[in-house]
């Protein structure tokens, strides 16, 4: 669902396209407060990130930039940066 002007990713939305695109590890929760839990000790790794970022570029028409992986090492700090206004949308 491609949408234009404002959207806002929630954390919601993230942990669906983290299990979509890489599953979820045993032993963790995305439900709980995984807000500030680094992806490594969720279980995920930079591709499994790539992967999301794609999901969301083609899902909300985000422009994301690749290194955000290596940046935002968190799912708060990913959606902070998704969600900071200054990601265009693809045209």
């Amino acid at each position: 669902m491609a949408t234009t002007g404002t959207t806002t990713v929630t954390l919601a939305d993230l942990t669906r396209m983290l299990r979509e695109s890489a599953g979820e590890e045993e032993g963790v929760d995305l439900d709980g407060d995984v807000v500030d839990t680094p992806f490594i000790e969720l279980g995920y790794d930079s591709l499994a990130l790539l992967q999301v970022i794609g999901q969301i570029q083609r899902e909300y028409g985000i422009a994301i930039p690749d290194d955000a992986v290596v940046d935002a090492e968190t799912p708060g700090a990913l959606l902070a940066l998704i969600n900071a206004g200054d990601t265009p949308a693809a045209a």
